[in-house]
């Protein structure tokens, strides 16, 4: 649920400044085309002198869309992924049967023009609008916010809304989301239930929505993202059909963890813990938070502006909880958001009603950044509690014990290290194009922390691998 607050002023500003280059503030489908193996050697395939040999590091969208785009250009294509599974971040579950969800990414953000639109057509999955404005809002008490109540969340969110696009036309030095909202508002003067009113805010429209701690969320540029014209749609029988497809007829090594990646003038080497592989280039699609881990070894050192840019940007976290209850005792309505006390701050503040688009009495909860990464320590059972707890709160007592239940915690999985990207203070917009650049023209970088105005997109890392293999094939 994002906002846009950037005027043209500002836009004008910051393009000045980035134009000079300162920052201111499953399935595997093993197909019949030939793959590199160990004994591969570098060089060129005999027959087709345009033919290159490469490998792609992971098999999530970024990787798939890189070897899909040169597969089907009749270059000699393996992807290398640490997990069982492809589709990285793009997961989707079947542990229930008849109620598939998405553990990973959920939307197409933006039907309009978005390349995931036309792949999930190709792929036949069916998809569902989500309808935004129909909500059903709690307070703090479980009580649905109505009359004084809803006039005072909106104020606070056009409160909100106005000091962040004030402080954006300022020439201050970059603070955070949080700082910036807290001066505005004069936080220390707040009673209780407006702080709550503002936490809930920002919780709601920034940390929800970016997967950052509004304590990390760069004040200038958190929202530098370009949104897609056209509806959000979710996919009711899972996102998993788009990747399916784009692994269909590749070359795909499951089980294998990449632990060092090497080049020089005759070609890239590839490590992982079963075996080398040798080839012409290498597309690298490691998360952010990977990089950030430094679990995979580069044979010579990155180019000082690529470490800048893997150090400064923020790896986000953005969890669910998905109940499955004997039956719906909520509202119809797609979502709804609870206004939780301060001490209590963005904690199950989210939640998508999944029986609107599947039928499924099912609900999922979200938690994003600072309470997001606190549960991922917790146990399931500490987890489902909490969130049940929350529950009967605003329904009562009478809820019942769920299920099942199917919880993510994406910054501890070691082949993911966070959710997904976002821009954190002390960073800038141009640094996504130096995480992206290439090395000696043999080692490009893909994912969606690489796509300077789609970042946190699958649409994103989608480009970002078609971009990197036309790098390839010039």
């Amino acid at each position: 649920m994002q906002v846009c607050v950037v005027s043209f002023a500002v836009m004008d500003r910051r393009r000045f400044l980035q134009g000079v280059g300162l920052g201111v503030p499953s399935l595997v489908l093993l197909g019949a085309r030939r793959g590199l193996d160990a004994s591969a050697t570098p060089g060129r395939s005999s027959g087709r002198s345009a033919r290159r040999r490469v490998i792609v590091v992971g098999a999530g969208v970024s990787g798939l869309g890189a070897a899909r785009f040169l597969a089907d250009r009749g270059h000699d294509v393996v992807v290398v992924e640490a997990r069982d599974r492809i589709g990285g971040r793009v997961w989707t579950s079947r542990q229930w049967p008849g109620a598939p969800v998405d553990l990973g990414a959920s939307w197409i953000h933006g039907v309009d023009g978005n390349p995931v639109t036309e792949l999930a057509e190709k792929a036949g999955a069916p998809t569902v609008v989500t309808e935004w404005d129909s909500s059903t809002d709690f307070g703090t008490d479980g009580a649905e916010i109505r009359g004084t109540r809803a006039r005072a969340l909106q104020h606070w969110e056009d409160a909100v809304t106005t000091a962040i696009a004030a402080f954006q036309q300022t020439d201050r030095i970059d603070e955070s989301v949080r700082r910036v909202v807290e001066d505005a508002v004069g936080w220390s003067t707040l009673s209780a239930d407006d702080r709550a009113l503002v936490a809930y805010v920002v919780n709601d429209n920034y940390e929800q929505e970016y997967a950052g701690s509004a304590a990390d969320l760069s004040g200038w540029w958190f929202d530098d993202d370009a949104v897609l014209r056209g509806k959000d749609v979710l996919f009711p029988h899972g996102y998993g059909a788009v990747v399916d497809w784009l692994a269909k007829g590749l070359v795909v090594r499951l089980g294998e963890v990449v632990e060092q990646i090497g080049w020089d003038a005759s070609g890239v080497t590839v490590g992982t813990d079963r075996r080398t592989y040798q080839a012409d280039h290498v597309v690298v699609t490691l998360p952010l938070g990977v990089l950030q881990s430094g679990a995979v070894r580069f044979g010579a050192p990155l180019p000082a502006k690529k470490l800048a840019a893997i150090d400064r940007l923020g790896m986000g976290v953005y969890n669910k909880c998905f109940l499955q209850f004997p039956e719906v005792f909520w509202p119809d309505t797609y979502w709804m958001t609870y206004v939780p006390d301060v001490a209590h701050a963005g904690q199950w503040v989210e939640w998508l009603n999944v029986a609107r688009p599947t039928g499924e009495p099912v609900l999922l909860g979200f938690n994003a950044a600072d309470f997001g990464r606190e549960i991922e320590g917790w146990t399931d059972g500490e987890i489902v509690d909490s969130a049940v707890a929350t529950l009967r709160m605003i329904f009562g007592a009478d809820v019942p014990a769920p299920l099942g239940y199917q919880i993510t915690r994406w910054a501890s999985d070691p082949f993911a290290r966070g959710s997904y990207s976002f821009n954190q203070l002390g960073s800038t917009p141009v640094m996504r194009d130096h995480l992206a650049a290439s090395v000696d023209g043999r080692v490009h970088f893909a994912g969606e922390a690489t796509h300077r105005r789609s970042f946190a997109t699958v649409h994103g890392a989608y480009l970002s691998g078609v971009r990197a293999a036309k790098e390839i094939t010039g």
